[in-house]
């Protein structure tokens, strides 16, 4: 098969090399998915660099970990009817070597989630990182109707898709942009309120449309934020945090507590099993009647991955990228 791996970290132009390897074969319990599109994240960009120290987890490792594609193979105790079903591909190179930036990757049967007919690769290959963290994000501290929901980043990738799946849910969503000339872009059959963060007094317009205070907080920049987030937080709270901008982030620890706000830190290699599944089922539920959308950016040939992942290390914009994958 054509495929793009790299034997060592550095930067993409240096160490991402696209050529044939042997076809995968799956083994008992797994798929084999043929990739028709692969998604890419940032996380699989900072594996690549060995962002915060982190080494070679394997002697050499096929990028990306979501994707969208066709089942052309299973292994024993799965269903043969599994061939030819289109799927979406969530954690295809998380704790395994061989992720999606190939012609066929295979997966746990349970990581090849149907794709309706009527819904595209491209957003079949932008659901799982961000659509699974978004989802957790959402709802690891329970239902969300009724509630009052704060995207922050809504127009990001992981920010964009918590934020649908609140109003798919029932909640009204407030939401931030980091500059106002972003608000345009904010979609409002989504978001009731959207605030820009460069301008005014950013707690003051939110509390406006929140006076008791909003019951989750969708964090996408907690060091930032902290002061905010505690400024607007209702009591009893949930921040949940997918990202921060410094490793030691800084929060106003009294004021958060006599607020009994809960702190929720997410990594989305390490969820729980079942919380990918749900999330996996309710993504595919919401985008089969229309409820979540992706904005795709530029698109990518698998012999131009390293300039893909060059874009995405670059903030990669308010599209997903993603890589074509030649049939």
């Amino acid at each position: 098969m054509l495929a793009s791996w790299y034997d060592d970290q550095g930067p993409a132009a240096h160490v991402l090399h696209v050529g044939e390897l042997p076809d995968p074969v799956p083994g008992p319990g797994e798929v084999r998915v043929r990739v028709t599109v692969s998604g890419v994240n940032p996380g699989d960009t900072k594996k690549r660099r060995g962002w915060l120290g982190s080494s070679m987890p394997y002697p050499q490792v096929i990028p990306h970990s979501d994707a969208a594609g066709v089942i052309d193979a299973v292994g024993a105790q799965v269903d043969a009817h599994r061939v030819g079903q289109r799927v979406w591909v969530y954690g295809a190179q998380s704790y395994r070597p061989f992720g999606t930036a190939a012609q066929y990757t295979v997966v746990p049967d349970h990581q090849a989630a149907p794709l309706p007919d009527h819904l595209s690769d491209e957003l079949g290959a932008s659901l799982g990182i961000p659509g699974i963290t978004a989802h957790r994000t959402v709802f690891a501290d329970g239902p969300v109707d009724g509630q009052l929901v704060l995207v922050h980043g809504v127009l990001g990738g992981v920010g964009s898709l918590a934020a649908q799946l609140a109003h798919w849910a029932g909640a009204t969503v407030i939401a931030t942009v980091r500059r106002a000339t972003d608000l345009d872009h904010v979609d409002p059959a989504v978001v009731a309120h959207a605030v820009a963060l460069d301008t005014g007094d950013p707690a003051t317009a939110i509390r406006s449309y929140a006076p008791r205070g909003v019951d989750r907080i969708i964090e996408v920049a907690l060091s930032d934020n902290a002061d905010l987030d505690n400024a607007v937080a209702a009591q009893g709270a949930v921040i949940a945090a997918y990202a921060t901008r410094t490793d030691r982030t800084a929060i106003p620890f009294w004021p958060l507590l006599f607020n009994n706000v809960t702190l929720r830190l997410l990594g989305s290699d390490d969820f729980p099993a079942e919380a990918k599944r749900q999330a996996a089922r309710d993504l595919t539920s919401a985008a089969a009647v229309g409820a979540l959308t992706v904005a795709v950016g530029d698109r990518y040939r698998l012999d131009d991955i390293a300039k893909a992942h060059d874009h995405v290390d670059a903030g990669g914009g308010h599209g997903r990228i993603l890589v074509t994958i030649p049939q």
